[in-house]
C-alpha cells in the first residue's frame, strides 16, 4: 500500500476534463488517468514539477517526474507540440535531476502555441495508474495555480 501521492498543478489556469483533450492518447486514458489545464498566459510561462521526485524523461514539450516509490506523472505542454521541435520551450532541469513540487522544469509560451494553430491544453497524467486511485480531481472550469493540489494518487 502506497502513501497517497499529492500532485500539484504544473501551470496556472482552468481545469479541463481529460476527455475533452483533442488527442485520443490522453482523452481515452491510454497512458493513464488525469486531467488537463487550459493555461492562463498572464500567470507566467514557467511549468513546475507537480511532485517531488526525479526527472526521468524530459523533452521540450513534455516531461515525466517519478516519485521515490516509482509512481510517475507526465506533464504534456500542448497538443501536437512535438511538431515544434523544441521551438519556444526552455528547459530549466535535465533528465536525472531531483526536483521538488513547484520547482520550474521548463518554460513555454502557450499563446504562441495557440496562435500557431495548436491546442495549448496541458494534460497531467498519472502514468500507468488505476483510474480509481485518483481522488480530489477538481471539476472542469475550476481555477488552479501552481500551489494548488490537482489530484491525489492513492
Amino acid at each position: 500500500m502506497h502513501t497517497p501521492l499529492v500532485v500539484c498543478a504544473p501551470v496556472a489556469g482552468t481545469v479541463v476534463a481529460v476527455t475533452d483533450v483533442p488527442d485520443p492518447v490522453f482523452s481515452a486514458g491510454l497512458v493513464g488517468p488525469g486531467t488537463a489545464i487550459a493555461p492562463d498566459p498572464s500567470r507566467g510561462a514557467d511549468v513546475v514539477s507537480p511532485i517531488d521526485g526525479r526527472v526521468v524523461k524530459l523533452r521540450p514539450h513534455a516531461f515525466v517526474v517519478a516519485a521515490d516509490d516509482g509512481r510517475s506523472v507526465l506533464v504534456h505542454l500542448g497538443i501536437d507540440t512535438v511538431e515544434l521541435r523544441g521551438a519556444g520551450f526552455v528547459a530549466h532541469a535535465a533528465e536525472g535531476d531531483r526536483v521538488v513540487a513547484g520547482q520550474p522544469v521548463t518554460s513555454w509560451d502557450p499563446t504562441a502555441v495557440r496562435d500557431g494553430g495548436r491546442s495549448p491544453l496541458v494534460p497531467v497524467v498519472a502514468l500507468d495508474a488505476d483510474p480509481a486511485s485518483l481522488t480530489g480531481l477538481p471539476g472542469p472550469g475550476s481555477a488552479v495555480t501552481t500551489s494548488d493540489v490537482l489530484f491525489t494518487i492513492g
